[in-house]
């Protein structure tokens, strides 16, 4: 019989069908310190974003040899020391394709709030204030769309921002095959001047370095907002806030930070940016998708366990 740790929140209907297969289902404990003994009495564990699975982690698993499995319900593995973990032959995956349109959509939401000014107008009505006069914002359809990263989450948003009459300009360090043929590609540099939006979907690469730090800003169009859905160490916190302090960019839409939960004060009350707390899985289609991936990945790892 396999035994999974779920040490993040999961679909109940997951852990319903687990429980069906005859699989041993332990939801694991809120305190941090506890994975280390949940983690030596389980073959698999699978994860969202919050668990962070170190090396520590991994070592306390090696005492007993169980742990064959790391499953990451969600698309990065920034939280798992994955070439640890594999070099002492526990395989990691992820679900990348699940939750693909959810992050796509959210992007485009935070473009929207950004464009019409939602989030002060939104606050001031709140404090029973009408500031009618005071949020002209923009429509999206004529404006530039700059997009990092053309992979799943990448393409999708270009083909729905296009829809709504949007340009279409993207950098990937691969250029990916099969695009609209109205999307132009730009060379870095070029894309953060060109664009009104710059929307990430990268990696990070975990060199040390940002991909937008200080010197990207400025490149950047006084009037464009920078919207960050992917990972948060993508973006030099600090420099953004003085950028729109200085006006050097309009605005910005976050949903993934440096530190999570995310206690930069400075950050969360920047009434230039539109703020949600690392929800770009969170849509009850998207959780369902991934939980049946996650089926599906304990299927085939039992499969080849038998044979």
């Amino acid at each position: 019989m396999v035994n999974i740790l779920i040490k993040d929140k999961a679909d109940p209907l997951l852990i319903e069908e687990l429980r069906k297969r005859g699989f041993i289902i332990q939801i694991g404990k809120s305190e941090p310190e506890a994975i280390f003994q949940e983690i030596r009495e389980n073959e698999i564990l699978i994860v969202r974003s919050a668990t962070k699975v170190t090396k520590e982690v991994i070592d306390s698993a090696l005492q007993t040899g169980m742990l064959k499995l790391i499953i990451r319900a969600g698309v990065g593995v920034d939280n798992i020391a994955v070439d640890y973990a594999q070099e002492r032959g526990i395989k990691v995956t992820n679900t990348p394709e699940a939750s693909s349109l959810s992050v796509a959509e959210l992007a485009l939401a935070h473009m929207l709030v950004l464009a019409r000014k939602m989030v002060p107008a939104n606050l001031t009505m709140k404090r029973g204030e009408w500031n009618k006069n005071q949020y002209t914002g923009l429509e999206l359809a004529g404006k530039t769309l700059g997009i990092i990263g053309m992979g799943r989450i990448g393409k999708i948003l270009a083909q729905k921002a296009s829809l709504l009459g949007m340009k279409i300009v993207y950098y990937d360090i691969i250029i990916p095959q099969g695009l609209d043929s109205s999307f132009q590609y730009l060379p870095f540099d070029e894309l953060l001047s060109q664009s009104d939006f710059i929307s990430l979907h990268t990696s990070f690469d975990g060199n040390g370095s940002y991909l937008i730090d200080e010197p990207q800003l400025k490149k950047m169009k006084k009037s464009a907002f920078l919207i960050n859905t992917a990972r948060g160490k993508l973006v030099n916190e600090k420099a953004l806030l003085e950028a729109l302090e200085k006006g050097e960019i309009a605005g910005a839409g976050i949903d993934v930070y440096c530190e999570e939960p995310c206690t930069n004060t400075a950050l969360l009350q920047n009434e230039h940016i539109s703020l949600t707390p690392h929800i770009g899985a969170s849509t009850q289609e998207a959780q369902f998708r991934i939980g049946q991936e996650i089926i599906r990945l304990i299927a085939e790892y039992q499969h080849n366990k038998n044979n």
